[in-house]
């Protein structure tokens, strides 16, 4: 019977694990943990709830909050997707919920109840672990492996890397021996920092419909903005920083962004601004307040547009109100760095894709060696799609060993 070794002992690593022996119950599955508890990501995830995966059954639609993997996922989640999880995890008596935004917690709000469930199937199954044993070197030798770890050798017929996103390249030194690329890892999902006082003055301040682009890039989000003592931050901003992890960390977070704070074109925004001028002709421009923007930010935009907020309209310039449609709709700035987004350390890079085969997630250079979870070169927006790609992964290893 097999020998496998799964290196770490988080979301991916322990789905494997049961995954494996359930279907293999003859296979000896050992996994092998450098701390001494299992799945502490899962125990903090969601802010102690666990956030399990995300409601969303069509691989096509689900693949697009993946920054990175987005191709190759896409065949992983024809073999298993969300509607699996909720299942798998029913099965075994747990119920999911799904909230407003889509994302699923188990019904108890309380991650304890994933971990519990994972225990208990691990130890009806008996699934060995290895407590504070951290792998120093792969060896593949004679289609086996050696394990050097910091207590002894140990010998597997097939081994699965499961340590989660390691966030530097040293910390991938233990492949060194299988010949695989590791693309650098770099901060993914983060907010940006913009230098500009008079912005800042204006932190706590959002705007619920903005667009957010790196004209450079040809890269743009839309959703919720919110201005902070440093930059800009929310659920558009934090996006667009996904999705740009990699060109933004090779200019040193340097770049041009590019604010719609209204979704309009200018175009069609230079048009209301007339019809406006003529309908309000001895009104102030400060108190009139146009797109539902907060008052201190229309200000704002004012004082950016070089335009006296003392003014009544009929006094506005067709120049002052050219710079103003600009401002509302391409309002563009440098941004100066990036400011990490709370406490959720997710990184871009880890093994390449190039070198893994999805269909069974082996490794295409050294057979017999598996990878799951957040050590390829993958990573997801916040809801619950690192979990689904951890999931996911972790199930087509078990379905193809």
């Amino acid at each position: 019977s097999m020998k496998i070794g799964i290196i770490g002992g988080g979301a991916a690593g322990i789905f494997a694990a049961i995954n494996i022996k359930s279907k293999h119950p003859d296979y000896s599955v050992t996994v092998i943990e450098k701390s001494n508890k299992l799945l502490q990501k899962v125990k903090i995830s969601g802010g102690g709830r666990c956030n399990v995966t995300h409601y969303c059954f069509d691989p096509k639609e689900l693949v697009q909050n993946y920054p990175r993997g987005k191709k190759e996922l896409l065949s992983v989640f024809h073999q298993f997707q969300p509607a699996d999880t909720i299942e798998w995890f029913a099965k075994r008596g747990v119920t999911l919920k799904v909230e407003e935004d889509g994302r699923m917690f188990p019904e108890t709000d309380n991650s304890q109840t994933i971990i519990n469930c994972f225990l208990h199937e691990m130890e009806k199954l008996h699934i060995e672990v290895l407590f504070n044993t951290s792998v120093n070197n792969i060896i593949p030798e004679n289609n086996r492996f050696i394990l050097e770890t910091n207590k002894q050798n140990y010998p597997f017929d097939a081994v699965i890397v499961a340590t989660g996103g390691l966030n530097t390249s040293e910390k991938f030194s233990f492949l060194k021996n299988t010949g695989h690329t590791i693309i650098p890892p770099v901060p993914s999902l983060f907010t940006f920092k913009i230098n500009n006082k008079n912005l800042h003055q204006l932190a706590g301040i959002s705007v619920q419909n903005a667009v957010v682009s790196f004209p450079n890039l040809k890269l743009q989000q839309q959703g919720p903005l919110l201005i902070t003592h440093q930059g800009i931050s929310g659920p558009a901003v934090i996006k667009l920083s996904a999705f740009a992890a990699r060109h933004l960390a090779d200019r040193k977070y340097k770049e041009t962004i590019r604010i719609n704070w209204i979704d309009s074109s200018f175009d069609e925004v230079l048009h209301e601004l007339g019809n406006f001028k003529l309908l309000n002709e001895g009104k102030k421009l400060k108190n009139t307040v146009l797109y539902d923007l907060p008052k201190r930010l229309w200000w704002f935009l004012l004082q950016e547009s070089n335009i006296n907020e003392e003014l009544s309209w009929n006094n506005l310039s067709k120049k002052s109100m050219h710079r103003l449609a600009e401002n509302l709709t391409a309002y563009n700035r440098q941004i100066s760095g990036r400011s990490p987004f709370k406490e959720e350390f997710v990184t871009c890079g880890g093994v390449s894709r190039k070198e893994i085969d999805f269909r069974t997630m082996q490794s295409k250079l050294v057979p017999g060696l598996f990878f799951c979870g957040e050590v390829i070169d993958i990573d997801a927006l916040t809801g619950g799609f690192n979990f689904q790609a951890a999931w996911s992964t972790a199930r087509v290893i078990s379905d193809n060993i």
